[in-house]
């Protein structure tokens, strides 16, 4: 039986932050949680954008598709808000940040389909290129290989069987990696969501909006919220908020982002109050809401590693 995380998935909920110009890395270096300067053409970044305050406003995809331009893929129901903010801070700096998502066609590709259309397996977070296609690897879901696949508007799709962009979305939670949707923005610290677990945060590069919070998180131990993968036997939204069982009145977490799981139900990234997430009887909505049953993740934390 063929896995459903198995084709080629067109990804419209996506959007494309081009940074044009000569200090486009350096700028970005300055605003994200990961380091842009020593960004190689053979990687990737995970990377979130945060208030000053550690919050993040978006998290990005971001690879150099040239000496002097960056894309950043993130949420489309982010972009304009996360520009026009990142857009305040260039000042002096020679880039230029604009909307790109017309420009480009984005696919979700997992499974097989990787191997049949030339693209060797890779770790996670790196970048490669297929004729006028860049190729960026992601983390693994149920075991499938993934990749993101992002060409120009008018280039023809990737090759292989196609894969409905809901089972897409599933494997995004199968793999525990979050991305920030409108639902949820200024909700988590990175680490809220695992980000310095899976590659999104560089705790020794230069300072960035909220890099204090975000290092104290990290070496203070007042990390008390961590990401969780969950089933539901019916509809969970992203922005719903979680409850243990015996307290109605406080929410012990949120939901980040939720499919619909090709066996039944659905599936959750939840973010949740480790205390809460020991003590069990979840459910979201309300403290009697949907039962959430938590799943292992498919990574290990950094403070497991």
């Amino acid at each position: 039986m063929t896995h459903p995380l198995n084709g080629v998935a067109a990804l419209p909920h996506l959007g494309v932050i081009r940074a044009a110009g000569p200090d486009a890395a350096s700028f970005l270096n300055g605003q994200l949680t990961n380091d842009f300067a020593l960004l190689g053409p053979d990687q990737a970044r995970l990377a979130a954008f945060c208030t000053a305050k550690g919050r993040m406003l978006a998290s990005f995809i971001g690879f150099k598709r040239g000496p002097e331009e960056i894309l950043l893929v993130c949420s489309r129901d982010l972009l304009a808000p996360t520009l026009k903010r990142l857009s305040m801070f260039v000042l002096r700096a020679k880039a230029k940040l604009t909307d790109a998502s017309g420009d480009f066609a984005l696919y979700g590709l997992a499974g097989t389909v990787l191997q049949g259309a030339g693209i060797a397996p890779a770790a996670p977070w790196s970048r490669g290129s297929l004729g006028d296609a860049d190729v960026v690897h992601l983390y693994p879901a149920d075991g499938q290989p993934r990749a993101l696949w992002i060409a120009p508007a008018n280039a023809a799709p990737p090759p292989g069987e196609s894969m409905v962009t809901g089972d897409w979305l599933w494997g995004e939670v199968r793999s525990g990696i979050a991305t920030l949707s409108a639902p949820v923005v200024e909700a988590f610290v990175p680490q809220m969501l695992n980000f310095e677990s899976v590659g999104g945060v560089n705790f020794k590069k230069g300072c960035y909006p909220g890099q204090e919070v975000v290092a104290r998180s990290q070496f203070r131990g007042t990390l008390k919220r961590r990401a969780f993968i969950a089933h539901a036997p019916q509809a969970v939204a992203s922005g719903q908020e979680v409850f243990a069982a015996g307290d109605a009145e406080q929410p012990a977490g949120v939901v980040v982002q939720s499919a619909a799981a090709p066996g039944g139900g659905f599936d959750a990234i939840v973010s949740l109050q480790l205390a809460a997430a020991e003590r069990g009887g979840l459910a979201a909505g309300a403290v009697d809401g949907v039962p959430l049953e938590l799943q292992p993740l498919p990574y290990l934390l950094l403070e497991d590693v």
